[in-house]
């Protein structure tokens, strides 16, 4: 029966065992115990709040990345534009300079064309004066074979400047 019910002695023993220890602990180990609860639950806190901010910066420095992201995007579209623009501007001052190019070209070639014909006309009306010129005196000599035949050509020519004057 020992065993079930412990005899007083030993329940106050016990009792006075539990009381001391529980006096030593309450003194001693429960001030330490609860001082490392605070501090650890300090430390946590701490370490969450650190977290907390960090997430906030993290959150801060992608909106700075995409802010930048953005910020590169429209100046390379700005740059594209620009190119384009230059681009389309160089285009435009070649097909100008050709288009002036052709247009002088295209005088110039007008000019010696009506150099060339002019030339062309002068030399043909040499030509024909020239073989006019053959012509009329072969004639001539054939018609005026004779002195009667030329003193009658010479009066009808004096005649015919006479009658114009």
């Amino acid at each position: 029966m020992d065993l079930l019910i412990p005899s007083t002695g030993l329940l106050f023993w016990m009792s006075l065992t539990f009381f001391v220890v529980l006096f030593i602990l309450w003194k001693f180990g429960f001030p330490v115990i609860t001082s490392m609860v605070s501090e650890r639950k300090a430390f946590i806190d701490e370490s969450l709040r650190k977290a907390h901010e960090a997430n906030e910066r993290l959150a801060n420095i992608q909106k700075e990345g995409e802010s930048i992201l953005q910020e590169a995007r429209e100046k390379q579209a700005q740059i594209l534009k620009e190119a384009a623009e230059t681009r389309e501007a160089i285009v435009e001052q070649a097909q100008e300079k050709a288009r002036q190019e052709g247009a002088r070209l295209l005088d110039d070639a007008r000019v010696a064309i009506e150099q060339e014909k002019k030339a062309a006309i002068a030399d043909i009306r040499s030509q024909v004066a020239a073989l006019s010129v053959e012509i009329a005196e072969k004639v001539l000599r054939a018609n005026l074979k004779d002195n009667a035949s030329q003193m009658d050509l010479i009066n009808r020519m004096l005649d015919d400047v006479s009658a114009k004057n």
